[in-house]
Formats: structure tokens, C-alpha cells, sequence
């Protein structure tokens, strides 16, 4: 399971020209499934993500979360996060989990970071989702579980 965390002012998200979703401040989730990802590193990444600590207090240091900011996730599924490069130019994507157990996950994942309290607004699996985020920063954390 891997996961790009980006700080953001804003962020929007469409599809075909239509708004799905819109956060006016916190982090952008960029979310891929690899083959064999489980519900427990689904909840594993929820947690740590709902506490990571890249929002200033009031001394200017990074140490708040999202949560304590009262601010909210836009999380996105992106398979392309397993695109291996290793050989040749083109991308493969083997190590990506298959579409119907990926999308599961990414719901499932989604909804554990509504139940640690972050509000959370989702893209829509598997569409061509046009991203439009102010980055804050920039912070950009990845993890890889």
C-alpha cells in the first residue's frame, strides 16, 4: 500500500467537466493498492495519516495534525503509484492490485479516515479525475507499507 500526502490550501476534483469534490484546506491522499494489501494496513495508513504532524502551531513548527487544524482529506485513488519503470519507457503495473479488490480498499480506507474523525471527500475509482490543488509549502510525506 502506498500513499502521497500532499498539504494543501485547496483542492478540487472533477470528472468530465462535473465537480465531485472540494476541500478548502488540509491534505490531498494520493492512494494505490498493491497486489496482496490488506484491511489492516487499509487501517494501519488511516491512522497515521489522520496524525501526521505537517501543520505549523503557533511557534511556526510543524506539529499538528489535520485533525487539530479541523481540516479535511481529499483522497484520491491512483493505481500509478505502482507503475514500474524499470525496464523500457512505458510503465507496467503488474505489482497493482486488480481493479474490484483495489476500489474495496480504497472505500474502506476512505472510510476509516472519516471514522478517525478527518472529514474526508473521495474521487470516483477508475474515472479521469482532474486535480486542482494550491499546494502548502509544499509538504509532500510518502508512505510505503
Amino acid at each position: 500500500m502506498k500513499a502521497v500526502v500532499q498539504r494543501v490550501k485547496n483542492a478540487n476534483l472533477k470528472v468530465d467537466g462535473k465537480l465531485i469534490s472540494q476541500i478548502d484546506g488540509g491534505l490531498v491522499v494520493y492512494f494505490g493498492v498493491g497486489k496482496g494489501d490488506t484491511k489492516e494496513k487499509a487501517d494501519f495508513l488511516a491512522s497515521k495519516i489522520s496524525k501526521l504532524r505537517v501543520f505549523n502551531d503557533e511557534n511556526g513548527k510543524m506539529n499538528k495534525s489535520v485533525l487539530d487544524v479541523g481540516g479535511e482529506i481529499l483522497s484520491v485513488s491512483q493505481f500509478t503509484l505502482y507503475a514500474d519503470v524499470s525496464h523500457g519507457n512505458r510503465p507496467g503495473y503488474t505489482d497493482a492490485e486488480e481493479p474490484s479488490k483495489a476500489s474495496e480498499l480504497y472505500d474502506y480506507f476512505s472510510q476509516k479516515l472519516i471514522e478517525n474523525g478527518v472529514p474526508t471527500k473521495k474521487g470516483i475509482f477508475g474515472a479521469d479525475m482532474k486535480i486542482l490543488q494550491e499546494n502548502d509549502g509544499p509538504v509532500t510525506i510518502i508512505y510505503e507499507i
